[in-house]
């Protein structure tokens, strides 16, 4: 019986079939022999995609590069052996809720969850550090190699000591920051979904080097917008400039195709009122438009005098055009689609309908404060959350969320914010679940960064930025699911996991350094701290590559404990206990599910264990059955 690995998958082995569309960061610019530019494939960063230790070798390029840049793309591909632990206690519908929150370094988190939404995720926001020289990074201190990587991998988890300050003194102040976030960013291209979209919050300091990073992750062709939000309305005197708004950069992973990437937005009360229907058109309210253009635009079709149903000749100005060719626009007239005022004699306007709603507004590059809050009336808005006190600093205004997740999550699907912060974002999506209502799954990250001493957070109760984190968001749901009216299809539970040392023993991974007379002693290989077998469940739902979000259900069979991950025919079928014997083998290959695990060492007898596989060849067939 084949056992499960129990860690996070090595990528640097992928498929190179198509570099371009596998590698973007690997194609690059290079002079042929006549001195022209042309596309090229840089191998040595290829090679350094492939390989499990750092390679040198640079040659003089187009790229971006720092010191630092080799380790990051090292981390990035490199195993870990650590796990999500359940905690149950401090979650809300856990069996039920498709939400997650998880505590954790969230470059651990990431390796972790990609088996389950590799490519699966539709929208992804994060709030990074912006490196104004006085915030935190993680301190990412894995550049050996694979190997290395993978033995400190399994050392006891962050609690707070792998925040190191980016400080401005620093001489590799940029450098750090890169590094920090370039494998962080490339996991993310790989849980994005072909036609979702990632935004990334971002202030002056790094916006040039963040879209570096993204041209070269996701492609220069997948760049969809530098937005510019208003973060603020008032003057700040203290500063040289006052800085009034921040970036939030945006890109897909799927080629554009003709297929627009981002959704529009509903039209607001202010742009509705201007639709109208003065004629009591039949095809219902319109807006007019001018009905010319600028010539440079126009063919030669576009350029005529236009005769208007009372017989009255409209010339064009110097250097305009019509929108319309003659013909279209003879049709247009003849259709009562052209405006030409109550009276008949004014300037020619094209009827735009509103056409129910089918209707929206084509989003903008700038976002204003009064449509979408400022930092200020963000954390006013959370202080009321918290019964008055201000337990965050910065957090960002859940109306400025709502449109990223208007745009990028059109259809519903899944949601991810790895720099979870406050948990605004998670807030938003509930938020745009009950306007719109269509069901998202959200899946928070935020590492346990302790909150500052005496501050108003710690005064508050809290402890670590992550518990704010996790409070916000239940008291949001809670907040949504008490003020919206009538069958409001709101998923207001959390499923709280936490990233934690492997379950496994260290002698499980490298066998090869146990000594024979120890050799009775490694029959188990789970370590003896970990008797919850729900730890075991979700350590092969990671690396079994199990959604995260179905439910699951605990049941005795057989006097056996058992859990059924989703519904029959389940996804999964999960059997720690020791003691198994063959008819509950033969009960649960009855249930045909897609999946099922046993401990290896649980089987009642060595004649059972080898019978496993043939009892669900004969009655299941199509289940991969395999044990820790």
């Amino acid at each position: 019986m084949e056992k499960l690995k129990m860690h996070s998958p090595n990528l640097t082995d992928e498929n190179i079939a198509k570099i371009r569309e596998l590698f973007p960061g690997c194609v690059t610019e290079a002079t042929d022999e006549n001195g022209k530019l042309r596309y090229a494939v840089d191998f040595d960063q290829l090679r350094q995609e492939l390989s499990d230790h750092i390679v040198k070798g640079p040659q003089e390029r187009y790229r971006l590069d720092w010191p630092g840049k080799r380790e990051a793309i090292l981390t990035a591909n490199a195993p870990i052996a650590k796990t999500l632990r359940p905690k149950r206690d401090l979650s809300v519908e856990f069996d039920k809720t498709e939400n997650i929150f998880i505590e954790g370094d969230n470059l651990d988190a990431l390796k972790l969850i990609q088996n389950s939404f590799m490519g699966g995720v539709n929208i992804i926001y994060i709030d990074p550090p912006y490196n104004t020289g006085g915030d935190f990074v993680y301190d990412d201190d894995f550049s050996e190699d694979a190997g290395s990587y993978f033995e400190k991998s399994k050392q006891s988890v962050s609690d707070g000591s792998r925040l190191v300050a980016n400080l401005e003194s620093n001489g590799r102040f940029h450098s750090d920051w890169l590094t920090f976030l370039y494998p962080r960013i490339k996991i993310a291209h790989r849980l994005l979904a072909d036609d979702g979209v990632i935004f990334i919050s971002i202030g002056d300091q790094e916006v040039a080097n963040l879209k570096r990073i993204c041209d070269e992750i996701f492609g220069v062709e997948n760049f969809i917008a530098n937005f510019v939000w208003e973060k603020r309305t008032n003057r700040e005197n203290r500063k040289v400039v006052s800085s009034r708004h921040d970036y939030i950069v945006c890109y897909t992973k799927g080629r554009f195709q003709g297929v627009r990437p981002i959704a529009q937005l509903p039209m607001s009360e202010k742009a509705l009122a201007n639709y109208k229907n003065p004629d009591n058109d039949p095809r219902g309210p319109w807006k007019s438009d001018p009905a010319h253009a600028q010539a440079g635009h126009g063919t030669k079709a576009q350029f005529y005098d236009l005769k208007a149903p009372n017989g009255k000749i409209h010339e064009l100005e110097s250097g305009r055009c019509w929108v319309y060719t003659e013909k279209e626009m003879e049709r247009a007239i003849q259709e009562d689609r052209i405006w030409f005022g109550k009276d008949g004699n004014g300037v020619p306007r094209i009827k735009t309908y509103l056409e129910a709603k089918d209707r929206g507004l084509t989003p903008e590059t700038i976002i204003f404060a009064e449509d979408a809050g400022t930092n200020e009336s963000a954390k006013n808005a959370l202080k009321e959350l918290f019964d008055g006190k201000a337990v965050f600093e910065t957090p960002k205004p859940v109306p400025l969320l709502q449109f990223l997740v208007q745009m990028g999550s059109k259809q519903g699907g899944v949601a991810l914010d790895f720099f979870a912060g406050s948990g605004a974002f998670a807030h938003a999506v509930m938020e745009q679940c009950a306007v719109d209502s269509i069901r998202r799954k959200c899946i928070s990250v935020q590492i346990d960064e302790q909150v500052p001493v005496g501050s108003e957070a710690q005064k508050a109760g809290f402890s670590t930025i992550s518990e704010i984190c996790l409070e916000r968001i239940k008291r949001a749901a809670q907040n949504i699911s008490n003020q919206k009216e009538g069958d409001l299809d709101l998923d207001a539970g959390i499923r709280v996991l936490r990233v934690d040392t492997t379950n496994m023993s260290d002698d499980w991974y490298s066998p090869e350094m146990t000594q024979q007379e120890a050799l009775l002693d490694a029959v188990e290989n789970v370590k003896p701290d970990r008797t919850d077998p729900e730890d075991l469940l979700f350590q092969v739902l990671v690396d079994w590559g199990v959604d995260l979000t179905l439910p699951i259900s605990r049941q005795e069979v057989g006097g056996r404990t058992v859990f059924f991950v989703n519904e029959e025919p389940y996804d999964l079928i999960a059997c720690f206990d020791y003691g198994v014997t063959e008819e509950l083998v033969k009960e649960l290959a009855n249930h045909e599910p897609a999946r099922v695990v046993f401990r290896d060492n649980g089987f009642v007898s060595d004649a059972v264990k080898i019978n496993v596989e043939q009892i669900f060849k004969q009655l299941s067939p199509a289940t991969d059955v395999k044990s820790i």
